[in-house]
């Protein structure tokens, strides 16, 4: 029973956390800059068309966080937000140091390790999955598959990336990834 509701605490607070971010990218919620301006900090990394990798990594963050806050198909909802991080982590962080107040490397790998975690442990007896039954989910061939699934895609993505000539220093447009807290005016 404490085992389930650690799992319940971890799954929420990532999945809202993921959520939030999602919709800082989508809509520009919670002092997010919108799917405008983040396409235009994605443009500047190399992600192109810009807005349309800004839908993905926003329905990616925003979905996957909803399905791990409710605890259905608690390995799908990691794995998004996994490969959302995976991106963040090799387009901005992993040029930086780990132990940097400035490059905040640590939580965009926290989330990263998080998910993994939960994609493996499943979702928990306090989720949609165990109450619908849907113990494959769990199964640990399923799982790794559906990571290794994402790791592909975005190394993919990573691979399609075109830097921007003269362009090394995107603007910013993600609140979270650049320590930006305050609300602009």
């Amino acid at each position: 029973m404490s085992v389930d509701v650690g799992i319940l605490v971890i799954r929420m607070l990532l999945g809202i956390a993921m959520s939030v971010h999602g919709a800082q990218k989508l809509f520009g919620w919670f002092g997010g800059y919108g799917i405008k301006e983040t396409g235009a900090f994605l443009e500047a990394l190399g992600f192109r068309p810009g807005v349309g990798f800004a839908a993905a990594v926003g329905m990616s963050e925003l979905g996957g966080g909803i399905l791990l806050t409710f605890g259905l198909f608690t390995p799908f909802g990691a794995a998004s937000v996994l490969m959302s991080m995976l991106l963040a982590l090799a387009s901005l962080q992993l040029k930086n140091r780990f132990f940097t107040i400035a490059t905040e490397i640590e939580l965009p790998l926290f989330y990263a390790v998080s998910a993994i975690g939960i994609a493996f442990t499943g979702g928990g007896a306090f989720s949609l999955d165990a109450k619908f039954g849907f113990t494959f989910l769990g199964e640990p061939h399923f799982v790794e598959g559906v990571l290794m699934f994402v790791v592909v895609v975005a190394a993919v993505a990573l691979g399609l990336r075109r830097r921007c000539p003269g362009n090394d220093q995107p603007r910013k447009a993600d609140p979270y990834l650049h320590g930006d807290f305050a609300r602009r005016g």
